[in-house]
């Protein structure tokens, strides 16, 4: 199928990207990487009147540390956010999770904040965000705002970006060498949407649990702490692998997972358990290394 007739522009300036979406609110639709966008556009799932081309405005596929956070460009392609050493350094989570994501000719086209807003639940971004507890900004011609990701996410396809608003850059706290982060997802094939996947993160004082993080994505509607799985950890001592059974009891409770589909709840669930167990398992190995 082809799109339906639509306008093109590419501005060369964030401002002038700005006005025309302040001018087209509902009716435009931003082509970043497009490999979302194109093919919703060529089934006509989406058919926006005007298709703003933001690939000209400089400075927004920086990778920078600024003081104790890492700022990530929007724009910035998979392939760029994995290979970057800045990256692995203060957010191996996310070099960990793009490994999974697609291909290399997808990665090397999609976009960081075109994951981001489109809010797939199955997507890898979004979880590792919440995860890692970044802020998104978000800009529009009357101003900019920054909204928490665990604030951004809401729903399946649904954000807390505006129509006007578009995202322009991600800021993600610097974590303490005491954290240990891991990622794993189950899917048909490497590179396939996944069915379940999880991020996850501890932060020890020698064999003692201080902090934890538990995002699952492909589980549930969006992606959110599970602040029941991570309160089950802190506090305990690595060697007790009785804990690792109390949480995993815990996720039925906790998990609101999909209904309906292809695959029935309680395989969701039982997909999200296998994970936290693996996710368990290699924390506590990297963490003895």
């Amino acid at each position: 199928m082809k799109p339906a007739r639509f306008e093109y522009a590419r501005p060369t300036n964030l401002v002038d990207a700005l006005i025309l979406l302040r001018d087209h609110r509902d009716d435009a639709a931003i082509l970043s990487g497009g490999q979302s966008l194109v093919p919703m556009m060529n089934l006509r799932v989406a058919s926006p009147q005007i298709v703003i081309d933001i690939n000209s405005i400089p400075d927004m596929d920086e990778i920078a540390i600024d003081g104790s956070t890492l700022q990530i460009g929007a724009r910035s392609r998979h392939n760029d956010v994995l290979r970057s050493k800045l990256v692995q350094q203060h957010a191996p989570l996310l070099s960990m999770a793009l490994q999974n994501v697609a291909h290399e000719a997808i990665r090397n086209r999609g976009t960081l904040g075109g994951s981001l807003a489109l809010a797939d639940p199955a997507a890898e971004m979004p979880a590792c965000m919440v995860c890692l507890g970044a802020e998104i900004v978000l800009r529009s011609a009357d101003g900019s705002r920054s909204v928490a990701a665990a604030d951004f996410f809401r729903g399946i396809y649904d954000t807390a970006l505006e129509p006007d608003e578009l995202i322009t850059s991600i800021r993600i706290p610097v974590f303490s060498a005491d954290w240990r982060f891991v990622f794993h997802e189950i899917a048909r094939r490497h590179g396939d949407f996944a069915l379940a996947g999880l991020a996850f993160g501890r932060q020890y004082n020698g064999e003692i649990v201080q902090d934890c993080r538990a995002v699952f994505l492909g589980v549930e509607a969006f992606p959110r702490r599970l602040i029941e799985i991570e309160q089950a950890f802190i506090g305990t001592n690595l060697n007790d692998r009785g804990t690792i059974e109390k949480a995993d009891q815990l996720l039925a409770s906790s998990l609101d997972c999909l209904e309906g589909g292809e695959y029935p709840t309680e395989y969701r669930l039982h997909l999200a358990q296998q994970l936290l167990v693996r996710c368990d398992s290699e924390a506590f190995d990297e963490n003895r290394r």
